[in-house]
């Protein structure tokens, strides 16, 4: 039975998973079972191994965290995708309905962030197998970024346009809006290394004061960002856990980096 796991409003809970361990051919069949027919048909199209298995324990993450928030079975979960693509949960039990959930994964790490009544984003990245440059910058980010990125030393020129990039997924992610909202019409900008605040161009129709922001470093090899909807003055509690989709899940220590 999968352990109840109370949430509210004023809780955000992310799970992890490191899915490159899981390899058990049990424990994969076991994921499998959960999966309803489209989605096993988009598991075994993919041609690499790991992503194959990357995609297994997505499925499987979603549907077996949901089922600690609310009395439905993993393989019994809906999903309907709004104008964008984005899936909201469409079954129609209320501890369901209140749930809004937001999943990113990157090579050997999915994360999955979990409120209730409150809209959210959440990316991660592998900063060990992507590189970058300063014309994807110039592409993707507003203009006060790519200045700022600009004056950034070499050895750190890496990790910047991650903090930038990570940040700019998980608001248009929240947004539930994907790429339809021009990367370079929204900039972050860092008054410290501990601090982080979002401008947006009015034209967007969004004032970056609704909005809370963490990153942190599951790993030294991945970077995530978490952006939430600001519901009232109080800040929402963060927990962070490490877990096997349908097996045990355990507290995860890690250090805010920007908030």
């Amino acid at each position: 039975m999968i352990p109840h796991h109370p949430l509210t409003r004023q809780h955000i809970d992310i799970w992890l998973v490191f899915y490159q361990t899981l390899t058990a051919p049990a424990l994969q069949a076991a994921m499998l079972e959960l999966l309803n027919d489209a989605e096993r048909q988009q598991q075994i199209r993919f041609y690499r191994e790991d992503d194959r298995l990357r995609y297994l324990a997505t499925r499987a993450l979603v549907r077996t965290t949901l089922s600690r928030y609310a009395p439905v079975a993993p393989a019994d979960w809906t999903f309907i995708p709004n104008d964008y693509g984005r899936p909201a949960i469409g079954n129609a039990h209320l501890d369901a309905r209140s749930l809004n959930f937001n999943v990113s994964h990157t090579r050997g790490l999915i994360a999955l962030a979990v409120t209730r009544e409150r809209v959210l984003g959440v990316d991660v990245e592998n900063l060990a197998t992507r590189q970058v440059s300063g014309d994807l910058a110039g592409h993707c980010f507003a203009p006060a970024e790519v200045a700022e990125l600009a004056t950034v030393p070499d050895q750190r020129h890496q990790d910047r346009f991650f903090e930038y990039w990570t940040f700019k997924e998980a608001y248009i992610k929240a947004r539930g809006m994907g790429l339809s909202i021009p990367l370079d019409r929204f900039s972050f900008h860092f008054p410290d290394e501990r601090s982080v605040a979002l401008a947006v161009d009015p034209e967007l129709g969004d004032d970056g004061a609704r909005w809370r922001f963490w990153q942190f470093r599951p790993t030294p090899e991945h970077l995530l960002a978490l952006c939430a909807e600001r519901l009232d003055g109080a800040v929402p509690q963060l927990t962070v856990r490490s877990v096997i989709p349908t097996g045990a899940d355990t507290p995860f220590a890690w250090t805010l980096l920007k908030r």
